[in-house]
């Protein structure tokens, strides 16, 4: 849940600079400037925790590397897409489909105890899934919907 202070900091001050210098509050923009910094945010983590993130990854699943850079990629891009008005709404929607999938991701790693940041098995485990993760992905699920599609 701590990553939703970067989430939650950045759409609060993005409405208060709004407000300063535009003269009202833009929601459209402050809430897609707040997903957008989340999401590159996490992009960025790949690079750094590349082997915790690569253990999170189910074993049926090849070149486990190359999909940690890869969705590293997707989720800069993602950030980046989020701000182009013309290109808003098709990048919400996959930013949805791509935290469905990077659930999956959290179950197996939350039944095989990874920690993501040390890139050993000392995790919570499914504690961690049911009271922080899952809440999360429904938060960002919801604000990606609301400020990306609905909004738009």
């Amino acid at each position: 849940m701590k990553l939703l202070i970067i989430l939650f900091a950045t759409f609060i001050l993005a409405l208060l600079g709004t407000k300063l210098f535009q003269g009202g509050w833009n929601l459209l923009f402050s809430g897609n400037l707040g997903m957008a910094v989340f999401i590159v945010f996490t992009g960025f983590a790949h690079f750094k925790f590349q082997k915790g993130m690569a253990m999170m990854i189910p074993d049926f699943i090849p070149a486990k590397m190359f999909w940690v850079y890869a969705t590293g990629i997707i989720e800069i891009a993602a950030g980046i897409g989020l701000m182009i008005p013309s290109l808003r709404e098709t990048t919400a929607i996959l930013l949805i489909i791509f935290y469905v999938l990077v659930f999956i991701a959290n179950i197996n790693s939350s039944r095989k105890n990874i920690n993501l940041f040390k890139g050993d098995y000392t995790g919570p485990g499914m504690t961690y899934l049911y009271k922080e993760r899952l809440p999360m992905q429904i938060i960002l699920i919801a604000w990606t919907w609301y400020f990306g599609i609905y909004l738009h």
